[in-house]
C-alpha cells in the first residue's frame, strides 16, 4: 500500500494555476527526489502536502487517512494526526534562535506530552549523534554553521518518529564545503530506509540516491521514472533541455 497518496492536486494564487492535476504515489522506503526549475511549483506541493498550504482541488492521503479528499479537508484534529506523520525540514532551517540546539530538538515532544522527558532526552541525545552534533547540544543556533542548522534541523524532525521526511531544498542556502554533511545524513537516512520526498537541485544526489525522480515544469508533472531512465534517456526534449543545463 502506498504511504503517500496524491490525486490530482490543484492549487491556484488568484488567477494563477501553480499545481495542475498533480498526481504520484509514494510507496514505503521510497526516496522521491522532485526536480524541475524554479517557479515549477515543487515547494508549493510540498507544503501543501503538509498543511501548510491550502489546495483547491484533489486529494492527500497519508498512511491510509484521508488529510483532504477531493478538495474536502477532514476535521481539525484529524488533520493534527495526520500531518504528525510526516516530518518537513526547510531552505531557511526555521530553527528557534533563543533556544539551543537540545531545547530545539525537544520543545515539540515535549509540549505533545506523547512520552516521558527522560525518553525524548535520550533520543535527542541520540540524533543529535546520529547528525554528528553530539557537541553542539548546547549551543545557540548563531553559534552554527549553516550546514550544522540543517542537521539540526533534519535531527527536529526525526524527533516526531515521522513516517516519511519530506525536504524543500535542503542544501540551497549553504556553500558546496556545508551542503556536503547535509547530504552525507540524507543519504544515511535513505540507507535506513526512511520515506523520504526531496526537492532539490543536487542532480547528483538525486541520480545516486534516489528510486524514483519526478521532473516538474509549469505546475505539472511533465516526466517521472526511475534515475537511470529519466537522466540518461528522457522521453521528453524538456526534461532533456533541462537535465543538460543541470550536470
Amino acid at each position: 500500500m502506498s504511504i503517500l497518496e496524491i490525486t490530482k492536486l490543484q492549487k491556484s494564487y488568484g488567477e494563477i494555476e501553480v499545481l495542475k492535476q498533480i498526481t504520484f504515489d509514494v510507496n514505503k522506503n521510497d526516496v522521491i527526489a522532485v526536480i524541475g526549475p524554479s517557479g515549477s511549483g515543487k515547494s508549493t506541493m510540498l507544503r501543501s502536502i503538509v498543511n501548510l498550504e491550502k489546495i483547491d482541488g484533489g486529494s492527500i492521503r497519508v498512511c491510509g487517512d484521508h488529510l483532504v479528499k477531493d478538495g474536502i479537508y477532514a476535521k481539525p484534529q484529524e488533520i493534527k494526526q495526520i500531518t504528525s506523520k510526516m516530518g518537513m525540514v526547510f531552505q531557511h532551517f526555521n530553527l528557534f534562535p533563543h533556544l539551543t540546539v537540545k531545547e530545539n530538538l525537544e520543545l515539540a515532544p515535549k509540549m505533545l506530552k506523547i512520552e516521558h522527558a527522560k525518553v525524548i532526552q535520550q533520543r535527542s541525545a541520540d540524533l543529535l549523534e546520529k547528525v554528528g552534533l553530539s557537541d553542539r547540544a548546547a549551543a545557540y543556533p548563531s553559534k552554527l554553521s549553516g550546514g550544522q542548522k540543517q542537521r539540526v534541523a533534519i535531527a527536529r524532525a526525526l524527533m516526531m518518529n515521522p513516517d516519511i521526511m519530506l525536504f524543500d531544498e535542503p542544501t540551497s542556502a549553504l556553500d558546496p564545503e556545508l551542503t556536503g554533511e547535509v547530504l552525507k545524513v540524507m543519504k544515511q537516512l535513505a540507507e535506513e530506509h526512511m520515506t523520504m520526498i526531496v526537492v532539490t537541485h543536487e542532480m547528483g544526489f538525486a541520480k545516486e540516491v534516489a528510486n524514483q525522480v519526478i521532473f516538474m515544469d509549469n505546475g505539472r508533472i511533465i516526466e517521472s521514472g526511475h534515475p537511470t531512465e529519466l537522466f540518461i534517456n528522457p522521453k521528453l526534449d524538456r526534461t532533456k533541455a533541462f537535465i543538460e543545463r543541470s550536470f
